[in-house]
């Protein structure tokens, strides 16, 4: 049988517990035939203050992640994506693959990461030389730095927010974010990238593409994508950036 709603695909999303930007960003991104089904990592210390509070946030989500696969396992989705990314980029390339290798291990499932996503991303647009904004501590940062380099990108420019708390990242305003954006670019950036699924930043970034003449890549939007495109599924999606729209 197929699903009523779900008839083309039924992802299976992992976000964590304090994140409240991801799910209505993905639901906004939305195809017909197409349903992203949630289970929250527990996040029970959000305070990430400092690098040693973004490290104690990283291991609660280690921890959990595992409990979390589980859970989303019992609606038998087609397909994993994480709605979460700094775990995606720590420890570089390798850090990536044997992120990919533990949720394939759990589930069985092939996985959509924003790492993977932003480097498909680049490439795709022929990138050299990137600017980047985070809502990450400088350790965080060091790790998206760490990631892109060894993917053969240049980080000519990065901002990070050093939000306070987990929760707190999505209260960053669409103004911030634009000064963040202006901030990182240059002459000489090709492509701007976010960062962090509970910064919102899929419309602005769309509105931001045509006053900068450059794209501006979403994390949640390119982990969107892949996820869709991953999946045979090519249909545009406005609103969202070019990526979409365009690939």
């Amino acid at each position: 049988m197929t699903d009523a709603l779900g008839w083309r695909r039924k992802f299976g999303v992992i976000a964590p517990s304090t994140n409240t930007i991801v799910e209505p960003e993905f639901y906004a991104m939305t195809v017909p035939g197409v349903t992203a089904h949630f289970s929250r990592i527990h996040i029970r210390d959000q305070n990430m203050a400092g690098d040693e509070g973004m490290e104690r946030l990283l291991d609660q989500i280690r921890d959990e992640i595992g409990a979390a696969c589980e859970r989303v396992m019992t609606c038998e989705p087609d397909y994993m994506v994480m709605g979460m990314s700094a775990e995606t980029f720590w420890g570089g390339v390798e850090g990536n693959r044997q992120f990919v290798e533990q949720i394939h291990g759990l589930t069985g499932l092939r996985v959509a990461t924003g790492a993977e996503a932003c480097e498909r991303a680049l490439k795709l647009y022929g990138a050299r030389r990137i600017g980047v904004v985070t809502p990450y501590q400088p350790v965080g940062d060091e790790n998206v730095v760490r990631f892109f380099s060894e993917i053969g990108f240049e980080v000519t420019a990065i901002k990070g927010l050093k939000c306070p708390t987990a929760v707190s990242i999505a209260h960053v305003s669409e103004a911030e974010l634009r000064d963040a954006l202006i901030e990182v670019n240059s002459a000489d950036v090709d492509v701007l990238v976010q960062c962090g699924t509970n910064l919102s930043m899929v419309r602005l970034a769309d509105e931001a593409e045509r006053w900068l003449g450059k794209p501006v890549i979403a994390i949640n939007a390119a982990t969107w994508w892949m996820a869709l495109r991953d999946n045979g599924i090519q249909d545009k999606v406005y609103g969202a950036g070019s990526l979409l729209r365009d690939h």
